[in-house]
């Protein structure tokens, strides 16, 4: 079993997809219009067929207040890989992204959260490389006092 499809609720779907393409890269897999809104997935141009984000419209009644909350605690909806956290924290402040949380280091994340400007807290997270182990039969250095 793997992911498929997960879904982000944005307030409006035009405004969407301009940010999550322009802005973030992503590029457009599904544009079905299903009435008075569409089923609009994007994904990343580097996993053209990896997992789609649902670009999901926030008309459900729980939505708004879920939302809200998740905003106003700071919390992001959705974590983002990124290669170099500081310099797409850099592109995206550039063309006018605004950050909520600057980089910081948490544990084997390195990560910042920006304002998707449709609603959501979004978080970029850059890996810390795998610590390298001492070479066989070598003891750990101590710190000198």
């Amino acid at each position: 079993m793997k992911i498929y499809v997960t879904s982000i609720f944005v307030d409006d779907q035009d405004k969407a997809q301009k940010f999550y393409c322009d802005k973030l890269g992503f590029e457009v897999k599904n544009d079905i219009p299903l009435g008075t809104h569409r089923w609009l997935t994007v994904v990343s141009p580097d996993q053209p067929d990896g997992t789609e984000l649902l670009l999901e419209p926030s008309d459900h009644r729980a939505v708004g207040p879920y939302k809200q909350a998740l905003v106003e605690d700071g919390i992001a909806a959705h974590s983002f890989q990124v290669e170099d956290l500081d310099a797409e924290v850099k592109r995206l402040t550039d063309s006018g992204v605004v950050f909520t949380q600057d980089p910081i280091d948490a544990g084997p994340v390195r990560m910042a959260v920006l304002d998707d400007t449709c609603g959501n807290l979004i978080q970029l997270i850059q890996m810390a490389p795998p610590a390298r182990p001492s070479p066989a039969g070598t003891p750990p250095r101590l710190p000198r006092e």
